[in-house]
């Protein structure tokens, strides 16, 4: 397994969760990371990303301010802070392995995608 997440499970609205992404240093070094969400009936949405290095970041709207992304990479890992939930943000998380080196929206410029773990949050 190149990518495996986990760190989701059932939340109150307004409660936090931090998932965890562990990668292979292939996939990890020197590549932008993101993590994309996907709820039942809808498509698979960006929620964040980071560049190779940490140095900077973007988000969805929809999360700014409320979520964190970042990298350890002396351990090739990937985080992502949620904070104040609310359940629209209810979905299975992936992390994704970007073939560039900055962070970036699109699901087209990664390359490599986890398993997923599942984020419940009730109202």
């Amino acid at each position: 397994v190149q990518l495996q997440a986990s760190g989701g499970g059932l939340v109150q609205a307004g409660g936090s969760l931090r998932l965890s992404c562990a990668a292979s240093k292939r996939i990890f070094s020197n590549n932008g990371m993101g993590w994309f969400r996907q709820a039942p009936g809808k498509e698979r949405e960006f929620v964040a990303s980071i560049t190779w290095n940490g140095g900077s970041t973007i988000y969805a709207d929809s999360v700014r301010g409320r979520f964190t992304i970042s990298r350890d990479n002396a351990k090739n890992i990937l985080y992502l802070q949620m904070n104040s939930l609310k359940p629209e943000d209810a979905a299975v998380y992936y992390c994704a392995g970007g073939r560039l080196a900055t962070a970036t929206r699109s699901p087209g410029t990664y390359n490599y995608w986890g398993q997923g773990t599942q984020v419940t949050v009730s109202s």
